[in-house]
């Protein structure tokens, strides 16, 4: 799929994102850093605690990262594509924002600012941190073992950023450096499939590596018709 012009719905709808939801103080670069440097603090500080690290301690990190993947993918498909009660929030900013200002036809960011309708917002990692990876590690650390507990805290928010790094590659402009090497092509590929609005509700929902799409068979291939998704579809 080659860039081309962007088509002037989408420009418009950017234009009135921008104008309602990214303020004059809004600084994309440091949105970016803080969600990288917060996550790499809290892997270096929690990786610090490690102490002779046993081999079958080491399998948390691999654990961990699939169940990433799978809540990655079910999160995806699930309250981000279609409504949930008290999730409403997740399908707007998704469904209704991001993917209207990101098509299959105009993937790329064009300012730094659009930054804010690529990352999650930054408070998103804090949230993630206390609510989620600290309470898991410390169940993990209670039935298990202190170095599995620190090596799932540092595994899942590595997992956080890893998603947040990816997806930020996937927008970048089809030119830039990092755009162009053969993998994050094939994953921009991947995730450009997905914004395209007869797709985005039935394929590609992992935004780092498609193993649940793969698995679940949702992963989209040019030689699958359309009538057979559409057949899917309505299953």
């Amino acid at each position: 799929m080659t860039p081309g012009p962007i088509p002037e719905r989408v420009a418009a709808f950017r234009r009135r994102y921008r104008a309602e939801h990214v303020g004059p103080r809004y600084s994309g670069r440091a949105h970016f850093a803080f969600t990288s440097l917060g996550a790499l603090g809290v892997i270096l500080l929690v990786s610090a605690r490690l102490e002779a690290v046993r081999p079958l301690e080491w399998l948390t990190v691999p654990v961990v990262f699939l169940l990433g993947n799978a809540v990655e993918f079910l999160g995806h498909r699930g309250p981000m594509h279609h409504r949930r009660k008290g999730l409403g929030l997740l399908f707007r900013r998704h469904t209704e924002q991001h993917h209207r200002f990101f098509t299959h036809e105009a993937l790329s960011y064009e300012s730094s600012q659009d930054v804010k309708v690529v990352l999650f917002p930054p408070v998103l990692l804090v949230f993630f941190l206390g609510a989620v990876a600290a309470p898991v590690g410390v169940l993990t650390f209670l039935l298990s073992t202190r170095n599995v507990g620190w090596l799932f805290v540092a595994s899942s928010v590595g997992y956080y950023l890893t998603y947040e790094w990816l997806h930020f590659c996937h927008h970048l402009p089809a030119e830039h450096p990092v755009a162009r090497l053969r993998l994050m092509g094939w994953l921009r590929r991947h995730h450009q499939v997905h914004h395209d609005p007869s797709k985005m509700s039935r394929w590609n929902f992992n935004i780092t590596f498609p193993l649940a799409d793969e698995w679940c068979g949702t992963r989209w291939r040019s030689g699958i018709s359309d009538a057979r998704a559409s057949g899917r579809e309505t299953r």
